[in-house]
């Protein structure tokens, strides 16, 4: 391995949507993350002429033609699904020490809707700050969980 990672910048790909049409990849030997959108995958893919393209739309096909052609040398970063928040939040909800709102907090996530209920809960209860530092921690240890399974090293910044 070459350069260690932020692992901040694997956080940051782990927050967001995993339905948006913009993929995250680690170039392993720099460490340095790259974007790139499905229309610019889609074009470097089908190998299409750069002429008519804007500069900055040039410079991530390219970016995307080199993943496609160097995929050895690079490392889909994972994404929120892959995250699994439901389950932090269950198990934030198991973490409380007083027993009846651990209960209420863990019968508010069945079902569907139980995001927008969990949220409105955790702000009711007062316990949103809880829930955030709770949270944070779970995407720290599962960013540097994913790092150590894919022999990486990174710095905490």
């Amino acid at each position: 391995m070459g350069a260690k990672v932020e692992l901040s910048e694997i956080i940051q790909a782990l927050e967001s949507p995993s339905d948006t049409e913009f993929y995250s990849y680690l170039h392993k030997e720099t460490g340095k993350v790259l974007v790139v959108t499905d229309v610019e995958m889609a074009k470097a893919e089908d190998n299409e002429p750069l002429e008519n393209v804007s500069e900055w739309q040039r410079e991530a096909i390219e970016t995307a033609r080199d993943i496609f052609e160097n995929e050895e040398d690079y490392l889909g970063l994972p994404d929120a699904s892959d995250f699994h928040e439901y389950r932090v939040m269950e198990k934030f909800c198991l973490s409380i020490e007083n027993e009846a709102i651990s209960d209420d907090l863990y019968y508010t996530i069945k079902g569907s809707g139980a995001f927008r209920r969990f949220k409105d809960a955790i702000h009711k209860l007062g316990i949103a700050d809880e829930w955030h530092q709770y949270r944070d921690r779970a995407l720290k240890k599962f960013a540097i969980e994913w790092c150590e399974a894919n022999n990486l090293e990174y710095i905490e910044g």
